[in-house]
């Protein structure tokens, strides 16, 4: 399983799937397509959706004549999250905005996976992009994942890889900010930090 999945990342076979097309995701999403993956992306707000597969931005620093290049090729937006078995990357990348304890609230990303997690399949990585304190892949994501009966390092991979965005920077863009991730569990490459969060660079 894993090493057919490693192999459809590095052919390109493999579909991306973007959950959260915002300030993080759209970049991301755009990247990705930039470099010749297959891009699903999934928003609760059908309005985005609509624009999106019309080809048009709501953030004011993506020109919308790049997203309908990438709406015209390898990209399509959903608010259905039952397609999320057609992908093999699923990539969390929802807010987390501070509640009024100046602590991250995680209400968004756990709704997510909620909402992922009964059309997760084997041979499926998911990436937790959202700013978020450690121990959220562990603690919160992967007993969810395991509900179903799949298990993490066996079945599915889960690895935690940090957003980078730089809003209004006109120097850095996703391809050149610095990129960390971490594998709580055995992930796609075996003893070195999972390969799919760096699909991206």
């Amino acid at each position: 399983m894993k090493n057919i999945t490693i192999q459809k990342f590095a052919d390109k076979t493999a579909k991306i799937g973007i959950v959260g097309l915002g300030y993080v995701g759209l970049p991301l999403m755009l990247r990705y397509v930039d470099i010749g993956y297959q891009v699903l992306g999934f928003d609760i707000d059908t309005n985005k959706v609509d624009k999106l597969n019309k080809g048009e931005s709501y953030i004011e620093h993506i020109p919308s004549d790049k997203i309908a290049a990438a709406s015209n090729s390898l990209f399509e937006a959903t608010t259905d999250f039952s397609r999320i078995g057609e992908v093999e990357a699923v990539i969390l990348c929802v807010p987390t905005p501070l509640n009024k304890y100046r602590e991250p609230d995680m209400s968004f990303v756990i709704d997510t996976t909620d909402a992922v997690k009964p059309y997760l399949r084997a041979g499926q990585v998911l990436s937790l992009e959202s700013t978020t304190y450690p121990g959220t892949t562990e603690e919160e994501l992967l007993p969810r994942m395991e509900e179903g009966g799949l298990k993490v390092g066996q079945d599915v991979f889960l690895v935690y890889s940090p957003e980078r965005e730089d809003p209004g920077n006109p120097n850095f863009e996703t391809r050149t900010i610095p990129k960390s991730h971490r594998r709580p569990y055995p992930c796609l490459s075996g003893s070195r930090p999972c390969a799919v969060p760096t699909c991206h660079r």
